[in-house]
């Protein structure tokens, strides 16, 4: 006579600590296993998109900083790009450059806080949690010493940015990105030699490339899998096909890949940092002339960026008016969010919040 357990269900959230946001999971388990999981959302729903119809095109930027809060500058950019195509406004090579410095300082920020959170998460890694956010604090001082603010920027403007770098930046930013090699050291003598870490990890969650690919995940989500595809160097924008890095790619798809391609990621950005200070047009010009009333000609438009995250697009559609008719945000923690059953279905519960925190989601992208 065979033994056999009865199946049931289990919800984590929508409140709890290790849900990184307002976000629920419904788990069906058979004993430790998961069977099944239904991801319930919605609770951070503030209706962005459509707000953004009730307000002029300038208006509408500092709503894509509430989008995904944890990268700002990042969700500003396919917006302001949209408008700048239907509107036929140039952008100085000097902006251009200040827009990927900025960007991908808040790359390794957003990196910094999905790594240090996961470990967290793990219950054992407190104190890498708090060596990340040492530097990530540095980081938001540097941010804030360009914009003002802490965490929603509202730096991108039609034409350019909303203000050139103070003189004390560019040095303080050269010091940062020096000695940051050195705190990357650190985080991985921390982890890649831990037994605990490479326990929980490797070969957790694991998700297959066709599955990523088929789900149209991507980011590092993506690329821990084994597919090679980056924005950046695969489809430029900006100024990006000026600059030279890699594009770090996993294998197995499982926990640890994850990990690993952010923290790859991070040294990439350095590297694109340094040689957009270098490569950078003197001068004190950040943004064109644009009108304050901007009435854009009938059209639409669909333009797309590589966030912390992943693809992240803006569909733009204009009615002649000088707001928009409809915006829309391709979110790609929304999208990643459909791979969560894949990875979750036969793991422990255990490894369940690990495997959740892995995949890096913003509610208020996913839910807008």
């Amino acid at each position: 006579m065979s033994l056999r357990t009865e199946e049931f269900v289990v919800n984590v959230g929508p409140q709890h600590p290790s849900t990184h946001g307002v976000f629920r999971m419904r788990f069906t388990l058979d004993g430790e296993i998961v069977k099944d999981v239904e991801p319930i959302f919605g609770y951070l729903h503030r209706g962005v998109e459509k707000l953004m119809e009730m307000r002029t095109y300038k208006q509408g930027i500092p709503m894509t900083d509430r989008l995904d809060y944890v990268s700002a500058i990042n969700n500003n950019w396919p917006y302001v790009l949209a408008v700048e195509e239907l509107a036929g406004i140039s952008v100085p090579q000097r902006a251009e450059f200040m827009r990927v410095i900025m960007s991908e300082m808040q790359r390794i920020s957003s990196h910094i806080l999905a790594v240090g959170s996961q470990m967290n998460d793990m219950g054992s890694f407190y104190t890498v949690f708090m060596y990340m956010f040492r530097e990530r604090e540095k980081l938001t001082d540097l941010m804030e010493m360009v914009t003002g603010q802490r965490m929603m920027y509202n730096y991108m403007r039609f034409g350019g940015v909303s203000m050139d770098f103070p003189a004390e930046f560019v040095p303080q930013l050269k010091k940062f990105i020096k000695v940051f090699p050195k705190y990357m050291a650190e985080y991985e003598d921390m982890l890649y030699d831990n037994e605990i870490f490479l326990a929980r990890t490797k070969g957790v969650g694991c998700f297959k490339p066709e599955d990523a690919i088929n789900i149209s995940t991507s980011g590092p989500v993506l690329r821990s899998t084994g597919v090679d595809y980056d924005l950046r160097r695969d489809k430029p924008y900006s100024v990006y096909d000026k600059f030279e890095f890699d594009v770090p790619v996993g294998k197995n798809g499982d926990v640890y890949d994850r990990v690993w391609v952010r923290m790859e990621e991070m040294k990439q950005s350095v590297r694109i940092i340094e040689q957009a200070l270098d490569m950078m047009p003197g001068g004190n010009r950040f943004c064109s002339k644009v009108p304050v009333a901007l009435h854009i000609p009938e059209g639409f438009t669909y333009k797309e960026i590589e966030s912390p995250r992943g693809m992240l697009g803006c569909y733009l559609e204009s009615d002649g008016s000088d707001k928009p008719y409809r915006c829309h945000f391709r979110a790609p923690a929304f999208i990643n969010l459909t791979a969560l059953k894949t990875m979750l279905v036969g793991q422990k519960l255990a490894d369940a919040i690990i495997i959740f925190g892995s995949v890096d989601l913003s509610m208020g992208e996913v839910d807008r």
